[in-house]
């Protein structure tokens, strides 16, 4: 995972919007998939609780690896809900680390 973060590009959470995401899962395992939200979850409990933020590593429709910066505001089984109003589809993520 060390390469792919060194060619993903660090992108502000308001550009979110302006991506396009595709209507497959990135993770085809389903231990990976139960991970992913294992970390989406404490990701937002974390950033209620003590305004801390992730570096979350995703991937868009047209194959390019992106990261945000940002603190995860609400969870559900599709989205994540980003501070600013901003979602990001769970299916796209490829990672969550705490920062």
């Amino acid at each position: 995972m060390q390469d792919q973060k060194k060619d993903t590009q660090l992108i502000s959470k308001e550009r979110i919007p302006n991506l396009t995401f595709g209507k497959r899962d990135v993770l085809q395992d389903p231990d990976a998939k139960s991970r992913r939200y294992y970390a989406a979850n404490r990701a937002t409990i974390l950033s209620n609780t003590f305004r801390n933020k992730s570096m979350i590593t995703f991937k868009t429709a047209s194959g390019e690896v992106k990261r945000v910066e940002a603190a995860l505001w609400g969870l559900d089984k599709d989205f994540v809900l980003l501070k600013s109003g901003m979602f990001l589809p769970l299916r796209s993520i490829l990672e969550i680390n705490y920062c």
